[in-house]
């Protein structure tokens, strides 16, 4: 069994792996030729304006950036004619952002990308496997935002 040091640095080594796998897994997967004017963090900003749309800080939130950094990519994204923005009616400082008919298919695209991944993943593994790693994964994500915070 590994000792306490060697632990950690499996933990580290596979977490970094896992984390850039994923992303440029993603990015091919994503990025096709019917998106290729978008990048995986526009992605990413589209998922966080969600179906229903949301406002600027929200959607910042969302993302754990500044409303200053999400205003560029949300310029670029309107731009495109993924997103549109509109003040809100009861108070104009609000900035609402909605998904566009291409901002949707957008999403749909992206959502369709991480369920094949996880059903793909989970076939590989049996049932009480996924149930150990889903709780894993939850816990380790309760850590993250939680030392985030601190």
């Amino acid at each position: 069994m590994a000792d306490k040091t060697e632990s950690r640095e499996i933990i580290n080594e596979v977490l970094v792996h896992l984390f850039n796998e994923i992303m440029k897994l993603e990015e091919r997967a994503i990025i096709t030729e019917e998106f290729s004017d978008i990048s995986n963090n526009d992605m990413h900003v589209i998922e966080a304006v969600g179906l229903k749309g949301n406002n600027m800080t929200t959607i910042a939130n969302k993302l754990n950036i500044t409303v200053g950094s999400l205003t560029t990519a949300m310029n670029a994204l309107v731009k495109k004619h993924y997103v549109e923005r509109n003040r809100s009616s009861k108070d104009r400082r609000i900035v609402n952002i909605t998904l566009t008919e291409k901002g949707l298919a957008a999403y749909y695209h992206h959502a369709r990308f991480h369920e094949q991944m996880t059903d793909a993943m989970m076939q590989k593994l049996s049932e009480e496997q996924v149930q150990v790693l889903a709780g894993a994964l939850d816990d380790l994500s309760d850590f993250f935002r939680s030392y985030a915070e601190k």
